[in-house]
């Protein structure tokens, strides 16, 4: 199976290393990486340029943010089964893809997702939260959780059937394709109890209390535009659950 990896970035060409290193030490033969840069002026390119055909496709132009990138990936990529990794992420070892189509090979599902640990930006070893997907069922979209997106792996022929990510979401884009696909249409999964991808801490949907809102006004939208029944009050009952998983640890 070919398995298609995109990556959307715009002027992190601090951290993309890492990203794409993550990428292309993998054991798996057959991946298909795609870079989608946003036209970035801090040096990002020249990253990307270092690592010449070991990437197969790269498109650097202007974007109307992180979704519409996304999207332009996903309408590139040619794989049996497509991921994204963010450009300040990476897979935890080398056999991470080998592992994902493992599952789809023997399964016979049509996604997968697995665990994910936040590190500390100037730290990658040092693990500050732990999210267990093993949390997920369809039913708790009602309650404003999802897996771990970065570790989301689905067949190509469902973003072809379904759609791709709605671009009028700032932050929760993400929320909805996962609740459309798993929830909505109810399309078949496994869950890989194991963490598959570091995340750096301070992205987008954690920065602030005003991300914080735009992302739950988000994902009550989410929900009512895919017909599951929520309310304020079960979005915000995450909180005091996501404080005692991470005082437990």
């Amino acid at each position: 199976m070919k398995v298609s990896i995109i990556t959307v970035v715009y002027n992190n060409a601090h951290v993309i290393k890492s990203a794409i290193d993550s990428v292309l030490s993998q054991t798996y033969p057959d991946i298909e990486y795609i870079i989608i840069d946003g036209k970035s002026t801090d040096g990002t390119l020249d990253v990307i340029s270092s690592y010449g055909s070991k990437i197969a496709k790269c498109i650097s132009e202007p974007d109307k943010g992180i979704y519409d990138a996304m999207n332009k990936g996903l309408k590139l990529a040619t794989g049996d089964i497509v991921g994204i990794l963010n450009s300040d992420d990476m897979y935890m070892g080398e056999d991470v893809i080998e592992k994902v189509v493992a599952i789809f090979e023997t399964h016979s599902v049509e996604s997968m997702f697995a665990d994910l640990v936040y590190v500390q930006p100037e730290n990658l070893e040092k693990v500050v939260r732990y999210y267990d997907s093993s949390y997920f069922s369809p039913a708790k979209f009602a309650y404003g959780w999802m897996p771990a997106h970065p570790t989301f792996f689905v067949k190509r022929e469902v973003y072809e059937k379904y759609g791709y990510f709605k671009t009028d979401y700032k932050i929760a884009a993400d929320y909805e394709l996962l609740a459309r696909f798993l929830g909505k249409y109810a399309i078949s999964y496994f869950y890989l109890q194991l963490p598959i991808v570091k995340m750096r801490t301070g992205g987008v949907s954690t920065t602030n209390v005003k991300s914080n809102i735009v992302i739950n006004q988000e994902i009550l939208r989410a929900c009512a535009e895919n017909g599951i029944e929520t309310n304020w009050w079960k979005i915000l009952s995450k909180y005091p659950q996501k404080l005692l998983g991470l005082l437990k640890r």
